[in-house]
Parts: C-alpha cells; sequence; structure tokens
C-alpha cells in the first residue's frame, strides 16, 4: 500500500493512472496499465472517512508486487472508481493490436481471427518458417493491423506481429536461401523472425506490400479504441461576440419620478427635516432637496 493518507487527486489516462500532491509535486505515482495485475474495488477502513468503498491496484515491477489503496472522499460519487475499471479493460481488451504474439489463439478453421477495425490486404500461401533447422510451411496473412503467420499442420504454432513493434524488414540471405526477416524492438522482445517465399519475385512483392501498410499505419495507426465525440465545442473565437456601443440617447419623460426616488432612497427618510416657511403656500413646510421645486413634488402626487 502506498502508506499516505491524503486527500490528493487521482487522475486515470489512457496509459497510466496518476496520483500526486496539490502541494509538494515530487510526491507523486505513476501506474501504467501494462504493470497491472489486478484491478478490483471492495470495502476498506479509512482513518479519513472510515467504512468505505476503495479501489485496490495489484502491480508488479521488476518481479516485485505492489498494492496501492485509494478510496474515494467524496461520497455516492462511483464514477472515478468505474472509469478507472472500464478504461483498463479497454486496455486489455487491445493488446493484440500493440503487442507481439506467439503461439495464440488467432487461426480458427484456417482463417484469421479479424480484430475490429482489421481489413486483410493479402493472404500469401507457402510461407516458410524459418525457426528450426527443417522450417515450417504456413501462411501469411497481411492486415492493415499486423503481420499474422500460421503453419499449416498445427494452426496453434503461430505469431503476430503489430506494425507497431516493427523494427526493420528486409530481405537477407539466410542458410535457406533468400529470406524475409522481420525484426521486432527490443521492448517487443527483440526477435529476429526469417521467412522464406518462393519464387523471389513474389518474395520482394510481399516486403513492398509491407512496407507500404507499415507506411499507411504510421500516418494514421489503428489501436482498436472506437469512440464518438457527441458534442464539438466551437471554438472560443467564434464564440466571442465582439462589443458594440449602441447609438441611442436616454432622455427624461417623467422627471417627476426622480424627487420620488431621490426621497424614497433616503437614509433619513423616517425623521423629519428641518421646517421653513414657504411663501407660495404661506406654511411651514420641509425644506425642499437641492434640485428640486414644489411643483415637481405636486407632481409625484398627482395633483
Amino acid at each position: 500500500s502506498s502508506g499516505i493518507n491524503a486527500e490528493w487527486p487521482l487522475r486515470p489516462g489512457n496509459l497510466r493512472i496518476i496520483w500526486h500532491s496539490k502541494t509538494l509535486p515530487r510526491i507523486n505515482l505513476s501506474v501504467g496499465f501494462n504493470s497491472v495485475i489486478n484491478i478490483s474495488t471492495r470495502s476498506a477502513e479509512s482513518k479519513l472517512r472510515g467504512s468505505t468503498e476503495a479501489l485496490y491496484i495489484l502491480t508488479r515491477c521488476n518481479n516485485t508486487r505492489f498494492e496501492f489503496i485509494f478510496t474515494n472522499l467524496v461520497p455516492d460519487t462511483p464514477r472515478l472508481f468505474t472509469s478507472v475499471l472500464a478504461v483498463q479493460r479497454a486496455y486489455e481488451t487491445t493488446k493484440m493490436y500493440r503487442d507481439l504474439k506467439l503461439r495464440g489463439a488467432l487461426i480458427a478453421n484456417k482463417t484469421l481471427r479479424l480484430l475490429p477495425l482489421e481489413e486483410v490486404y493479402d493472404k500469401v500461401n507457402g510461407v516458410w518458417n524459418l525457426s528450426s533447422d527443417q522450417g515450417n510451411l504456413g501462411t501469411f496473412y497481411i492486415t492493415n493491423v499486423r503481420l499474422v503467420w500460421h503453419a499449416e499442420i498445427n494452426e496453434t504454432f503461430n505469431v503476430s506481429i503489430p506494425y507497431i513493434q516493427m523494427r526493420a524488414v528486409k530481405i537477407r540471405d539466410s542458410k535457406f536461401g533468400t529470406a524475409l526477416v522481420v525484426e521486432s524492438l527490443k521492448n517487443a522482445g527483440g526477435y529476429v523472425l526469417g521467412f522464406r517465399i518462393d519464387p523471389v519475385e513474389k518474395l520482394n512483392e510481399v516486403m513492398k506490400e509491407i512496407h507500404s501498410l507499415y507506411r499507411v499505419y504510421s500516418a494514421n495507426p489503428v489501436f482498436g479504441v472506437q469512440y464518438q465525440i457527441e458534442e464539438r465545442l466551437e471554438p472560443i473565437d467564434q464564440l466571442t461576440i465582439q462589443y458594440e456601443e449602441d447609438d441611442i440617447e436616454i432622455t427624461n419623460d417623467n422627471p417627476s419620478s426622480d424627487a420620488f426616488v431621490a426621497y424614497y432612497a433616503d437614509n433619513n427618510k423616517g425623521t423629519d427635516s428641518e421646517p421653513v416657511f414657504c411663501e407660495q403656500l404661506g406654511l411651514a413646510i420641509e425644506s425642499i432637496k437641492d434640485g428640486f421645486t414644489l411643483e415637481s413634488l405636486w407632481e409625484v402626487t398627482g395633483i
């Protein structure tokens, strides 16, 4: 377990899970899905939340196993954990698009089991695998994702080489004659696989076809993940509306309302002001505010 109790964010990605500190960036954790053995959710005891649902991640790195436990501090919000599980399942189910596979369940009834979005561009019979001294006769399947070979006698003796794991494809002389050599990347095992195709003209055509499909794949790789964008947000420059001032003139058609508002908004409206003598009325009245006349006050009352 991590052994740290803190309210720090957990960020699942398409290749790994990231957990880090908001205040100390050097305290962080990156768990790649390729090193994950198992992910599950079950109840756990947390010092911060007590009994709560927790995410258990069992991993392996350099022959050492690690288990990390994460608890969600926001109650009744299981979406984070379900997102991690869904992304991990998507990663596991698309490994055939990325990983070199030996002796897998690739063939059924002499036919290649196609992956979603995979298309077979060519099928080449009479291809010898030169991994043993006597060689094994089999069939090539050249698709838009990978190169697959299987033996004619034993379908389980096969190999699947995705283009993403190819280091080089070239023609080289061998003790069996001119052969097609496929080298895999070091992280895919660093295999050097030899295949013989007769005649030599057919061998050259196969190599050119593999090179062409490799270039197409490099420009537009297929990883087996299908998605649909439900709503595309418009760019901010298209959503921004330029401010324009209105060419209008504001006039006061009802000046009496200004007098009413001025008196109503007075903080001292609850107390009477000092009385003064009004010659027009011959009476003592409250002093009139500056900017107003006796006539405008009469208009407020509607008299």
